[in-house]
């Protein structure tokens, strides 16, 4: 019997995505300008010695979400928000949805929706005369996600 291999056009292209914020107070933005991300989670765990073995047992005890991306620097939402902050103590929360769809491939589209995400700061101002563009890098933290649309087994791999 042969083995399966992945079907070259399976693999999604980078750039078939796309981003949506939304503010607390409701607004959905677009976020078009970034052109990289990756949002990770991270579990922590505990190493617990265990009577009878000369190595010790690994526990998890929670998670924490980050994520971080670059974009292109033409968009004020974030900016915005970091001026809210400084005027009012409070730094305004957001929801990312996140979706990979490339319609070459039998994978399908994947959607994620990440809540309650806070930048960790980020660029007030910038310019730089010897450069084509300007961009800028953004990351911060959420507290929860969800996967209401996940990608489709490919063939050969149940």
């Amino acid at each position: 019997m042969a083995n399966a291999v992945m079907n070259a056009l399976d693999a999604l292209q980078g750039s078939m995505a796309e981003c949506f914020l939304t503010t607390e107070d409701g607004r959905r933005y677009n976020f078009m300008q970034i052109y990289k991300m990756e949002v990770k989670m991270d579990i922590t765990s505990k190493e617990l010695p265990i009577l009878g073995k000369t190595g010790k047992g690994n526990r998890s005890t929670g998670w924490k979400g980050t994520f971080s991306g670059t974009a292109h620097y033409n968009q004020s939402v974030l900016r915005q928000m970091m001026l809210q902050y400084k005027n009012t103590g409070k730094l305004p929360a957001f929801d990312m949805q996140i979706a990979n769809d490339d319609p070459a491939s039998a994978a399908g589209r994947q959607t994620a929706i990440f809540y309650q995400c806070l930048i960790k700061g980020g660029i007030l101002a910038k310019f730089d005369a010897s450069e084509d563009t300007l961009e800028e890098d953004i990351e911060g933290t959420f507290e929860d996600f969800d996967l209401p649309e996940v990608f489709a087994l490919l063939p050969g791999m149940n």
